[in-house]
């Protein structure tokens, strides 16, 4: 293959906010598999909060990403080359290759993906972790029942937007928290929730009272900070708080000196971090509840795109900042 290969590297740690000098793009060859390997040529890469914490070099659930080496991150691509029986060139794979175009994997490690059934595109959100991690943070740990209010922060985003449908689909009264009217007005008009409260309104405690008269059950919390500060005031007894992402420290700032969690011994609430992959063998029974449901018109989904590897620094600089709508993704090829 002639092609050079084109990588965006890790430059540099963030010292507050992500900027582009954390980033190095480069051209190398394209490697050859050898025997149990494949080359893909990626099509899509997804970008996530997650990234942001691998960054740094401060102790978490996963390595953090070297500087110099290939960002982390899904993609979904193409076999081009295989040495392993299992696969063969046009197969369509989920892979874990990171920011590049191309790249060489054991076979073992790359999940095949029906895009028949969906677009390839959405076994990087909906179909994939943002989805799953939506499907099973919400019944494993919030365990809605019918009747009860469930409070999803980042609404218009990858996860949140799934975890408010669900919502919906098992009979709660669904409240977003979305940043803007155009991002609230999505979050009520296309995807179907009860009501989305405008963080930046600067009336957050007084809308969310108003959005949910008889309190909150179960809390869905993407960002952390002032926002689950807040939501501590409205939590109903044996309530569930779903601690799925902390954005609003995630950028190098002083971490949020929580006042409210007196809450949490009060009304005896629940709260429990979630990361997806602790379901990993039961995937499969979350990509098919998710699929059944698109199938059926159950799910709205929506994704922004960014175009060219050169672009993915200022895509996922964007959705640090959330300036987009549902899933961010990179279009590659």
């Amino acid at each position: 293959m002639t092609a050079p290969n084109k990588q965006v590297l890790l430059a540099s740690r963030p010292q507050g906010a992500v900027t582009e000098d954390n980033f190095r793009l480069v051209e190398v060859p394209v490697a050859k598999p050898d025997a149990g390997e494949v080359l893909v040529r990626n099509e899509w890469l997804s970008l996530d909060p997650y990234m942001r914490g691998r960054m740094s070099d401060a102790k978490s659930y996963a390595p953090s990403a070297q500087i110099g080496e290939v960002m982390v991150g899904q993609t979904v691509g193409e076999v081009i080359e295989s040495q392993d029986r299992r696969f063969k060139p046009g197969d369509k794979v989920l892979t874990q290759l990171g920011w590049q175009l191309y790249g060489v994997t054991k076979a073992s490690e790359l999940t095949p993906i029906d895009a028949k059934r969906a677009p390839a595109s959405y076994y990087l959100g909906l179909l994939g972790m943002p989805g799953i991690t939506a499907w099973f943070g919400l019944s494993e740990i919030g365990q809605p029942k019918a009747g009860e209010t469930v409070v999803v922060s980042a609404a218009s985003g990858a996860v949140g937007s799934v975890v408010g449908q669900l919502a919906k689909a098992k009979g709660c009264r669904a409240v977003g928290i979305a940043g803007g009217k155009a991002k609230c007005d999505y979050v009520v008009q296309e995807l179907g929730f009860d009501a989305c409260v405008d963080y930046k309104a600067g009336n957050l405690l007084a809308d969310l009272h108003q959005a949910c008269p008889k309190g909150v059950d179960v809390d869905f919390e993407n960002v952390g900070g002032e926002i689950l500060d807040t939501l501590l005031r409205l939590m109903n007894r044996f309530s569930r708080i779903v601690v799925c992402g902390l954005i609003a420290d995630y950028d190098g700032t002083e971490p949020y000196g929580h006042k409210m969690l007196r809450s949490v011994l009060v009304n005896r609430v629940r709260m429990q971090g979630m990361i997806v992959f602790d379901w990993k063998d039961r995937y499969g029974e979350a990509v098919e509840g998710l699929a059944g449901m698109l199938a059926q018109g159950k799910l709205r989904y929506r994704e922004s795109v960014v175009h060219g590897i050169d672009n993915a620094p200022r895509g996922f600089m964007a959705l640090l900042k959330g300036e987009i709508f549902g899933k961010q993704l990179v279009k590659l090829g």
